[in-house]
């Protein structure tokens, strides 16, 4: 049964003319296999230079994003540049025992960002990300969980980001064509 669902989803997708957003067909023969590709979209987006963030927090999202943005290595003659600035970080304790301490805690994390070439703002904007992790018994084990939380939460805010770039340039590339 799982196979049918699966197969109608696929059906149904390739029905609504799915399109990748990072490339365009140039010559279309027929299927992806034997089609061309366009990818100067992903190539403008390599040209993107992030300075460093400030904090921990800020040098492992600044990460995620080199990693997708130019994943060739950082670009020497870059063209935009991405300000990213943590606007808050606030913590909720939940699941409290009967002594009131907590045995979870939930994080919220606020992503500014904004795209520039040169002075010229071209796309601005917010991310914000929910984590949580368990406080345990073992001091180690919570810190872990922290770092760990701390990490996912920059892996869905440079997602986001990267997502909303992407949508810009693609928009902006299509208009051009």
């Amino acid at each position: 049964m799982k196979k049918v669902g699966v197969f109608v989803a696929i059906l149904l997708l390739a029905a609504c003319g799915f399109q990748p957003l990072y490339v365009q067909r140039t010559i279309n023969d027929g299927g992806y296999d034997k089609e061309q590709f366009d990818t100067s979209i992903s190539e403008e987006m390599a040209l993107i230079k992030i300075p460093p963030i400030p904090d921990r927090f800020g040098q492992l999202l600044r990460n995620e994003l080199i990693d997708l943005l130019t994943p060739k290595g950082v670009p020497q003659n870059s063209k935009y540049r991405l300000d990213v600035v943590l606007a808050s970080k606030s913590l909720t304790q939940q699941a409290m025992r009967n002594d009131v301490t907590a045995t979870n805690e939930r994080i919220k994390y606020r992503v500014d960002y904004k795209l520039f070439e040169g002075a010229n703002l071209l796309v601005s904007g917010n991310s914000i990300a929910f984590v949580s992790y368990d406080i345990l018994q073992n001091p180690y084990s919570t810190t872990m969980a922290q770092k760990k939380a701390e990490k996912d939460a920059t892996k869905i805010i440079a997602n986001d980001i990267v997502l909303r770039i992407g949508a810009y340039f693609h928009t902006k590339m299509s208009k051009v064509k």
